[in-house]
């Protein structure tokens, strides 16, 4: 009886109960993302909320928690409770893990965090990869199990399971309360594409008194700018209207049309996922807290090394610190470190998803370093040498077009498209065309050169802008949100586009 009244009483205020209710309830079409007008929406009414509990601590972190289950709720439907298994599960595992002694039991109750988080992880992203490798075994034809895959389970699991093996390591001591836990892992800003935030760097500042000062609001303003223009604005417009067509059928385009396909992927996944961890960033940094840098001008770098060094830190050094170190890291010997390196990025790419294209782009990257870690060691060259003039910017040029080759794998979704891809490019190149598509395409282009500037500018560029939006008055910031908006709203494209790493 009272739910009809509550229906009644909304309609008779001019809204319409059941549209309400289709808006807030999970669409598998329509995931919630930072660059949506819903999430603008709910974004304002939960921030009225969260500013009015900024004195209430426990009531804050409950209120935020819940908001972020409901925000993963709406990126992946009835799959919430898969975060609330990792978290309680993880949390249990870490309070026994303080009171054992015993290394062979730690070992045991870290198997067990592994086993959890990995299994959920393997049974939900890899199962039909395997049984598709192992149907032959047994004569059977392959048909693959409908199984739906959870948005950013790589991620809320990578960090979760970072807080076990700490604990268990001895490096990070154990929470004593669930609400705490609940709040690191599901804060709802980096849930679902990262940056994997570790608990050493975020839990300390779970219980401070909640603080803004208007340098960290400025910052989070230009963050939360920067990424939604660089993916509603450059991303999706030339991923929609030029990338995506190049992709689809690369026999059908020319060799010069393949390349620039190709240079405009590497900007569109950078644009996007950096775009990403700068609105996950921002957002934070208007909440009061600080997550670390994710991206740091990747196509800069002179050597695969130094790539991965500036591309998805968050993932980079967590496979360094809990697999390639778990592994023996450089502590067993030339071979044996180049080895480690390769399987590490072997990994790092099936992490990406159930795939061979996936594997092939790892173990590229993994050769890659082995090989510029042999090179350096064969030169006598320290670990952080850096090349200057003429050979720096060869050195960039080079690394570059080697990752661009390296995303002709990670983009295509299968083997063969990515053979026709090349094929296309070393064979069929007719550079003739370039005016054609220039003039064709001169939107897409005048798009892919301002990313490109924008990235290849000097650092001290963006901390200028980064100062200046700090320094400038509310009202002007306002006015500068609406101009980001109103550019987003004339160039986006009628879907939303979903961010490349929810599907990781």
């Amino acid at each position: 009886m009272w739910q009809q009244k509550f229906i009644d009483t909304i309609n008779s205020l001019g809204f319409d109960y059941d549209k309400i209710l289709e808006v807030l309830t999970y669409d598998p079409k329509q995931p919630l993302i930072f660059s949506s007008g819903l999430f603008v929406f709910l974004f304002l009414a939960f921030s009225l909320v969260y500013v009015a509990l900024r004195k209430q601590t426990a009531l804050r972190l409950l209120f935020v928690s819940a908001f972020s289950y409901y925000f993963y709720y709406k990126s992946s439907g009835f799959y919430f409770f898969l975060l609330g298994i990792v978290t309680v599960t993880d949390f249990i595992i870490a309070r026994v893990m303080e009171h054992t002694r015993e290394k062979g039991k730690r070992k045991l109750l870290v198997l067990l965090s592994l086993c959890v988080n990995l299994g959920l992880l393997c049974y939900f992203k890899y199962t039909n990869f395997f049984y598709e490798m192992l149907s032959p075994l047994w004569g059977g034809n392959f048909s693959p199990f409908d199984i739906f895959l959870p948005v950013g389970i790589s991620f809320f699991t990578f960090q979760s399971l970072s807080y076990t093996i700490d604990v268990y390591r001895g490096d990070l001591k154990p929470l004593h309360n669930l609400l705490d836990y609940v709040f690191y892992v599901s804060f709802f800003p980096q849930l679902v594409a990262g940056p994997i935030v570790r608990a050493r760097d975020f839990i300390p500042q779970i219980r401070r008194p909640l603080f803004v000062s208007s340098e960290m609001f400025g910052q989070g303003v230009f963050f939360i700018l920067s990424g939604l223009f660089k993916k509603a604005v450059i991303s999706d417009y030339i991923s929609v209207n030029f990338v995506e067509r190049i992709f689809e059928n690369p026999s059908l385009y020319s060799g010069i049309e393949n390349l620039f396909g190709v240079y405009g992927y590497a900007l569109q996944i950078y644009c996007d996922f950096s775009g990403y961890s700068d609105m996950a960033i921002g957002i934070a940094l208007l909440l009061g807290f600080r997550f670390p840098i994710n991206f740091n001008s990747p196509y800069k770098s002179d050597s695969v090394t130094d790539f991965w060094h500036r591309w998805h830190i968050s993932l980079s050094t967590w496979l360094r610190d809990y697999l390639y170190i778990s592994l023996g890291g450089n502590r067993k010997g030339k071979f044996r470190t180049y080895l480690n390196l390769i399987l590490t990025m072997l990994l790092g790419g099936l992490w990406h998803g159930a795939s061979w294209n996936f594997i092939v782009w790892g173990g590229l990257h993994g050769v890659a370093l082995a090989l510029h870690k042999f090179f350096r060691s064969l030169v006598g060259r320290e670990k952080n040498y850096r090349s200057s003039g003429i050979k720096r910017i060869f050195a960039v040029v080079i690394t570059f077009h080697f990752v661009c080759f390296c995303w002709i794998f990670f983009r295509n979704t299968t083997f063969e498209g990515s053979v026709s891809m090349i094929t296309q490019i070393f064979t069929s190149f007719h550079p003739e065309l370039f005016v054609q598509l220039i003039t064709g395409y001169w939107k897409v282009f005048l798009l892919m050169g301002l990313g490109f500037a924008l990235h290849w500018c000097p650092d001290s560029w963006q901390n200028r802008c980064s100062d200046m939006v700090v320094r400038m008055p509310l009202p002007v910031q306002a006015i500068l949100i609406i101009a980001v908006i109103f550019i987003v709203i004339q160039v986006k494209s009628s879907d939303i586009q979903p961010f490349i790493y929810f599907q990781f």
